[in-house]
């Protein structure tokens, strides 16, 4: 009886990071479910001012659409660090991705309609980087 081969290493940290990916965006996903279907929060973002302003709801696919992009971007950035910067790109890629989470949360606080939006944009931003940020991290090589 022969055992089958092991999976190549590359091939399991594609995976751990596709899983982060698409947890990123359930953890997103679960948060609108919550707010805007349990809860009946008007999730909307108004951008512009006076004659100009127009408002966006945020929907399920916008919520989704934004999780994934973020999540292909955080991974994006995190292979062509450790190309770059074999030693350091875990530390410095982390950096950046905290800072990213920091700055994304001035959308939300500026954009959102009304408290309950903004509540509930911030927890989708917070829980969004809340579970890339580490389970990315940990596919990478410690420094």
């Amino acid at each position: 009886m022969t055992t089958p081969p092991a999976p190549h290493p590359e091939t399991n940290t594609r995976r751990a990071r596709l899983l982060a990916v698409l947890a990123g965006m359930l953890a997103a996903f679960v948060v609108w479910l919550v707010t805007a279907q349990f809860m009946s929060v008007d999730l909307a973002t108004r951008t512009g001012s006076g004659a100009k302003a127009s408002t966006t709801k945020i929907n399920v696919a916008v919520v989704i659409v934004a999780a994934l992009i973020a999540g292909l971007l955080a991974w994006g950035l995190l292979a062509l660090l450790e190309r770059r910067m074999p030693g350091r790109a875990r530390t410095v890629w982390t950096t950046i991705a905290a800072v990213v989470l920091l700055l994304s949360l001035a959308a939300p606080l500026s954009e959102g309609v009304g408290t309950g939006a903004k509540v509930a944009l911030l927890c989708m931003h917070l829980v969004t980087g809340g579970v890339l940020i580490p389970a990315l991290a940990r596919t990478s090589a410690r420094a």
